[in-house]
Order: structure tokens, then C-alpha cells, then sequence
């Protein structure tokens, strides 16, 4: 049984192939993106919605099959981004992002 998770997931996911090109998102972020289209943009490179400095980072991260991991704020809104290789069959394929709001005050455990 395969379980369709992602689609309602409290995060918003988008996932881009190695060329930059919008694969797949999730409910959360195609809200998201609303105000730049939404579901819409599922077949558009996300370079060109990206700084040059941005774009430049993302393709070495593709290039180096990287992670990136950081926090921002907007709005007064904190959040995580993560994004990493999107690794199948031992093949690079893209990126997937994931993004999800955060307290400011965050807990930290050592285990």
C-alpha cells in the first residue's frame, strides 16, 4: 500500500529536476506561491523567479549533490528551510525543498 502523504503535509514541499524545472509540489506550497501561480507553476524553472546569486547556489548545490539548511524570517513568521538532493535509483534527479514555520524560541534536546 503506498500512502499519498505529501499532498496535505503541514509543510510546504516543491521539488525541482536538475535543469530547475517545478516537478511537484504539495497542497501547502502551492498556497504558498499562490500569488505567483500556484499549482501553475509545476513545468516552470524556478530560476526565473530566483536572484542570480540564488540561482547560482541552487544549481551548485545540484551540481554538488549538496544540502542546504538555514532559517528566515517574514512577516514575523520563523521558518526552516531544508533542501537537499533528490537522489533516485542512485541517480541525481533534482532538489526537493522543504519548508515549514517554527517558533522563534525553539527548544534544543541533547539525546
Amino acid at each position: 500500500m503506498k500512502f499519498n502523504w505529501i499532498e496535505q503535509f503541514k509543510a510546504a514541499i516543491t521539488i525541482c529536476d536538475n535543469d530547475g524545472i517545478i516537478v511537484e509540489m504539495n497542497d501547502k506550497a502551492a498556497e504558498l506561491f499562490r500569488e505567483d501561480g500556484g499549482y501553475d507553476l509545476i513545468g516552470k524553472n524556478l530560476f526565473d523567479c530566483h536572484s542570480q546569486q540564488s540561482t547560482q547556489q541552487i544549481k551548485s548545490m545540484i551540481k554538488g549533490q549538496e544540502s542546504n539548511v538555514y532559517t528566515i524570517e517574514k512577516d514575523g513568521i520563523k521558518k526552516m528551510i531544508y533542501q537537499a538532493p533528490w537522489i533516485q535509483n542512485n541517480e541525481m534527479k533534482g532538489l526537493v525543498e522543504i519548508s515549514f514555520e517554527i517558533p522563534f524560541e525553539l527548544p534544543h534536546h541533547k539525546r
